[in-house]
């Protein structure tokens, strides 16, 4: 017989099969999380939710799509975790040094508690990222966050309100502008876009059934 697990959901108890993620085990229960998650269509890191164990009063955080129930889990899950995106042009801004400071002055009030990297659920070392950031080395910033989906769990742990993903997201912008050498076969195939060149594959491809869609994702050649 399959093993089952006992789980709370916003305080309702659902018995589900214990080899389930938390995302999984809550449709299975008749939830749907519409927050646009990234194995749903939407945006990665959008299943950020909090849970505690029966026993335990230690509220831990995680991403519902990669950790598997636990009997006597106590689940919820929030509207956003808390990053504050400040508003500038990327037209307009420079990679210079008083950029961050002008832009997330709240890195330079770093501990050095490590809580964010600890809570990462990408397991990216957030405070080495912050760091470069803080020393203008967008590079090696762009690099160290680039993995991170911005689902913003490090930044609820952390006691100087830094908003670790924006920082994160805004070097990698200034990188991609500024320092990377310029990639010519993407603006060759975005000119194709604009054209309309390639419409007709694009139908053909809409028209073929998702199942063979899959296949032909999965057999891509993947540019190195």
């Amino acid at each position: 017989m399959q093993e089952m697990a006992n789980v709370y959901f916003y305080g309702k108890r659902y018995s589900v099969p214990a080899d389930l993620t938390i995302m999984t085990a809550m449709e299975y229960a008749g939830y749907q999380l519409l927050r646009g998650c990234g194995c749903r269509y939407g945006f990665c890191g959008a299943c950020a939710i909090i849970y505690r164990v029966a026993g335990s009063n230690t509220l831990q955080s995680c991403l519902a799509c990669q950790t598997q129930v636990q009997d006597g889990m106590y689940v919820a899950t929030l509207p956003y975790f808390p990053t504050v995106k400040k508003v500038y042009d990327m037209e307009t801004v420079k990679p210079e040094e008083q950029l961050m400071m002008q832009l997330y002055p709240e890195i330079y009030a770093c501990i050095g508690c490590n809580a964010c990297t600890k809570a990462c659920s990408k397991e990216l070392n957030v405070m080495q990222y912050i760091a470069y950031a803080q020393r203008n080395e967008l590079e090696k910033c762009a690099n160290e966050s680039f993995d991170c989906v911005s689902c913003g769990i490090c930044a609820s742990r952390c006691p100087a309100g830094i908003s670790h993903p924006m920082v994160g997201l805004l070097a990698r912008r200034l990188v991609g502008k500024y320092i990377q050498p310029e990639a010519k076969h993407m603006k060759v195939k975005a000119a194709s876009v604009r054209n309309g060149e390639l419409d007709a594959i694009m139908a053909e491809l809409l028209a073929k059934p998702l199942d063979e869609i899959k296949e032909l994702y999965n057999a891509r050649d993947i540019e190195k």
